[in-house]
């Protein structure tokens, strides 16, 4: 089984709200794809990093998508991080899955 997460950015590269139809979109792909998902939408969480050792820090809201699966299509994850990288405005769009174990 592994989790993945989808980290989604509140703002675009110009610093326009991503509308909300797009979370909504993407909860129901998700549902509909894998019957379920969880959205961290409420609070958005805050991503901080450093482009390099100099550069200043730059921070994103963020909203986080969940979905369990048994199997990692990795070929499909990547077609959709490119189609969310174009719907959100993004250079690039965070998608991680990790192993788990239910317990």
């Amino acid at each position: 089984m592994h989790l993945v997460q989808i980290l989604l950015p509140v703002y675009d590269n110009e610093g326009h709200e991503s509308p909300q139809v797009e979370f909504r979109r993407v909860s129901s792909e998700l549902a509909h794809r894998f019957g379920g998902l969880t959205a961290f939408t409420r609070a958005p969480a805050e991503g901080v990093w450093r482009e390099s050792k100099t550069a200043h820090q730059t921070h994103d809201d963020i909203v986080v998508f969940e979905v369990m699966v048994e199997d990692l299509d990795r070929v499909w994850w990547q077609d959709y991080r490119r189609d969310l990288e174009r719907r959100f405005k993004q250079d690039e769009v965070v998608i991680r899955a990790q192993m788990m174990e239910q317990l």
